[in-house]
């Protein structure tokens, strides 16, 4: 005799009577549900890879907290989703863009993005949530976050979460600090500068020894004894401070700092210069790093 199944009872029970009924039919147990908390278990750690010669280890990293690059993938759709390299699959963080301070909650799906000096992808729904379509990379805070229930259903039902509160420009400003100095600059990426000059430090030129006068030789054509020195405008060095993506924050940079502002691509490009000899190069080089730019370098004036 077949037995009814209550669907009230819990799974062990319904387990439990597969296993009576002598000849009957057996149960099966229904798979998880496709929504829900079970939706988001289990998470996947996955093991260590490799990317050019760089080995990346996945790990359930409670407090991670980084800034670097994001670049933009085409995986994912509509999706408010992103691939990361280390953290668990699927989990959930707030990205942050460092230009705006709009932040949004994404999904994690995906191993990647295949470079290092990538932090993130997003997908082109998270992209244009995030509001950075169009670019080939954007500088981002990635947050691991444990949302409520309504906002991973959301995410995992295609649609966006919640709004997220914007981050503070005085914020901003610490955090673009932070950037991680293997990733590829944007000026780098966007128009390429010139290898650094190494060319010796240069000593100041003394001026030449007067000849003596021939005695034939009216005054008027006597040679000159010091030739003037070039203006510092013809110099051949400059010093690269930094690139902003918008004008007005590069001329607000530009001012502390006495520097000039030039586009470059899609970027703004902040330098100092140009300089007549070596020297005062490098004395406008460590007045950059002293106001906070590290990355300065010297290199050949446009």
């Amino acid at each position: 005799m077949r037995l009814p199944v209550n669907h009230t009872l819990p799974l062990a029970a319904l387990i439990a009577l597969g296993g009576c009924g002598g000849g009957g039919e057996k149960l099966t147990v229904a798979p998880p549900p496709a929504n829900g908390p079970a939706a988001d278990y289990p998470m996947v750690i996955g093991e260590p890879f490799t990317i050019a010669g760089e080995t990346w280890r996945p790990a359930d990293t409670l407090n991670y907290d980084a800034v670097g690059y994001a670049s933009l993938g085409e995986e994912g759709g509509t999706t408010v989703s992103a691939a990361h390299k280390t953290l668990p699959l699927p989990s959930y963080v707030e990205v942050t863009s460092l230009d705006s301070g709009k932040t949004i909650l994404v999904r994690l799906e995906r191993r990647g993005p295949m470079r290092n000096d990538r932090l993130i992808e997003l997908s082109p729904g998270a992209a244009a949530q995030l509001g950075v379509t169009g670019r080939e990379q954007a500088a981002v805070r990635v947050r691991r976050v444990n949302p409520p229930e309504q906002d991973r259903a959301l995410l995992r039902s295609g649609q966006n979460a919640s709004d997220r509160m914007d981050t503070p420009k005085p914020l901003l400003s610490v955090l673009m600090r932070r950037l991680d100095p293997r990733a590829t600059p944007p000026q780098a990426a966007l128009a390429p500068e010139p290898p650094p000059v190494a060319t010796p430090t240069e000593a100041p030129r003394p001026a030449p020894t007067p000849k003596p006068k021939p005695a034939p030789t009216p005054p008027a054509m006597a040679p000159n004894p010091s030739p003037e020195p070039a203006p510092a405008a013809h110099g051949s060095l400059a010093v690269q401070v930094a690139a902003f993506s918008t004008k007005e924050r590069a001329d607000a940079a530009a001012a502390k700092l006495g520097a000039r502002v030039s586009p470059a691509g899609r970027l703004w490009r902040m330098r100092m210069g140009p300089f007549a000899t070596r020297a005062e190069a490098e004395a406008a080089l460590a007045k950059a790093k002293r106001a906070g730019y590290s990355d300065a370098r010297i290199q050949r004036a446009d």
